[in-house]
């Protein structure tokens, strides 16, 4: 099995992190979810460039309705994440939110066994546990 994941997951956590830091400095004098409305502008505009050059544009008659639907959840859901996200940034320090945020990794590990018939290993869940242990640390800090 190919390694490619883990390049493209590693420099999602590197844009991640940046996207904490750039939104805490935006952020200031703005309002959050104004600020995400820029935000969201920006990721349409920047996705229409790269769909249009790397000529991935898809018919949208050949999503299927099961497609669709979660694709709008899941839609739905990231515009939730983000909202609640710039808000926390706004109102806390990016060093405590952004790991508090990542609290997700946890869930998603729980949702994917549920939802998904996943089984993670014991060593899995024992990684789980630690960034479960970490983000307590760092939340419960000050």
């Amino acid at each position: 099995m190919s390694n490619q994941w883990l390049y493209w997951a590693l420099a999602s956590a590197v844009f991640a992190s940046l996207t904490a830091i750039f939104a805490k400095v935006g952020l200031q004098g703005v309002d959050s979810d104004f600020a995400t409305f820029i935000r969201t502008v920006v990721i349409i505009l920047a996705l229409i460039l790269f769909l249009t050059y790397t000529s991935k544009w898809q018919p949208l008659s050949s999503l299927s309705g099961k497609n669709w639907l979660f694709l709008v959840l899941s839609g739905l859901a990231t515009g939730a994440s983000w909202l609640a996200y710039f808000k926390a940034l706004q109102m806390g320090n990016a060093s405590q939110v952004a790991p508090i945020d990542k609290f997700s990794l946890v869930l998603v590990a729980i949702f994917a066994v549920i939802f998904l018939g996943e089984r993670p290993s014991n060593q899995d869940w024992l990684g789980i546990g630690l960034v479960a242990a970490g983000v307590l640390t760092l939340a419960l800090k000050r």
